[in-house]
């Protein structure tokens, strides 16, 4: 009986461990960037319509990176690769009307998309892509003032997208 019982209980241990067998701990980072531990963010352009989100969505970004810990930021001298990107879109749309008056919009929603590039230092390319963000607000007495503050909440939600794709590969 006893001879049964270590036998079980080695077998038993034996599916258990083997069933670990391809887990590691800490972050999994694509293979392609697995060298890289830190990164450079420098403001992104802008190439919409809407004045001053740079500064805005690059320490949104920044943030993110902070939070999720796979990489570390750091100067671009310092860097073991740099994140260039630009600000291609910030749009709304509607989303809900009034009762009764459809061309009353009581609801938009606020889409913000980026194109970026994590190049090396010398300038060769890691990973292209391109990430969103939305939100939607409710519309008050002045509309680009509700838009202006529903930004941060659109810019959150890119940043996690982004930060994700890198760290995480999708």
């Amino acid at each position: 009986l006893a001879v049964v019982k270590k036998a079980f209980s080695s077998l038993l241990l034996t599916v258990l461990v083997g069933g670990c067998a391809g887990y590691q701990l800490g972050p999994a980072t694509p293979a392609h960037l697995r060298n890289i531990k830190t990164i450079a963010v420098p403001t992104f352009a802008n190439t919409t319509l809407t004045p001053r989100i740079e500064v805005l969505i690059t320490s949104t970004i920044i943030k993110q990176f902070q939070q999720d810990g796979t990489f570390r930021i750091a100067s671009e001298d310092q860097a073991d690769a740099i994140l260039k990107g630009e600000i291609v879109a910030v749009g709304r749309s509607p989303a809900r009307s009034l009762r009764g008056n459809v061309l009353s919009t009581t609801e938009f929603n606020l889409n913000v998309s980026v194109r970026y590039t994590l190049i090396t230092r010398d300038g060769r390319v890691l990973h292209p892509g391109s990430a969103g963000g939305s939100t939607s607000f409710f519309v008050g007495t002045d509309v680009s003032t509700d838009e202006r503050q529903a930004l941060p909440l659109a810019a959150e939600e890119l940043a996690k997208h982004l930060v994700s794709q890198l760290s995480e590969g999708w």
